[in-house]
C-alpha cells in the first residue's frame, strides 16, 4: 500500500475534528491552518467524507463539520476508503492477471498483506489516535512552538 496523500490528508483532518469538534462545528479553514493543508483540497476530501456519512456539515454563523458518529467509531480503513483510496499491494489490483492474464507466483503473499493491512487500520480508530500520549505532546509542542526541538530529542 502507498497511502498517497489524499489518504494521508483526510486522516490527519479526521483527527482534528475529532480534537477539536466535540463542542462546536469546526470549519475547514481552521483545520487548514492548524494542519497546514490547503482549504480548497479539504473542501474536496470532505465532499466524499460527507458521502461516506462520516462527517455532517453544519450551515451558517458557528457553521463546519461534526463528526457524524463518535470517534471511537470511525475507523482509519473507513476514512481511507470514503476517499477513494486502494489498499492494494498486488500488481493486479486482484484481478489475478499480473502475469499472462495469470496469477504471478506471489499474488497471494500481496493478498495476504492486503489483508493484514485492511485489519491493522480497521483496529484503530480516530479516538484511539486522540488519546495517545505522543499526540498530546505534539499538540502541546506545537502550541509552543517547540515541535522542531522536540524532534531532534527524539533522535
Amino acid at each position: 500500500m502507498k497511502l498517497t496523500t489524499k489518504g494521508r490528508y483526510a486522516i490527519i483532518a479526521m483527527v482534528d475534528l475529532a480534537l477539536n469538534g466535540t463542542i462546536s462545528p469546526v470549519p475547514l479553514r481552521d483545520i487548514s491552518e492548524r494542519q497546514n493543508i490547503s482549504l480548497s483540497y479539504l473542501e474536496q476530501l470532505f465532499a466524499k467524507l460527507r458521502l461516506a456519512f462520516l462527517v455532517k456539515s453544519v450551515r451558517g454563523p458557528g457553521g463546519g463539520y461534526i463528526l457524524s458518529k463518535d470517534s471511537s467509531s470511525i475507523n482509519l480503513l473507513d476514512v481511507i476508503t470514503a476517499v477513494d483510496e486502494k489498499i492494494d499491494q498486488t500488481q493486479c489490483g486482484g484481478d489475478m492477471n499480473c502475469n499472462n492474464e495469470k496469477p504471478c507466483l506471489t499474488h497471494f503473499i500481496w493478498t495476504d498483506l492486503n489483508n493484514k493491512i485492511n485489519q491493522y487500520m480497521e483496529g484503530i480508530t480516530l479516538n484511539d489516535i486522540a488519546l495517545r500520549e505522543d499526540v498530546k505532546n505534539i499538540i502541546f509542542l506545537r502550541e509552543n512552538k517547540n515541535v522542531s526541538s522536540y524532534q531532534r530529542q527524539k533522535k
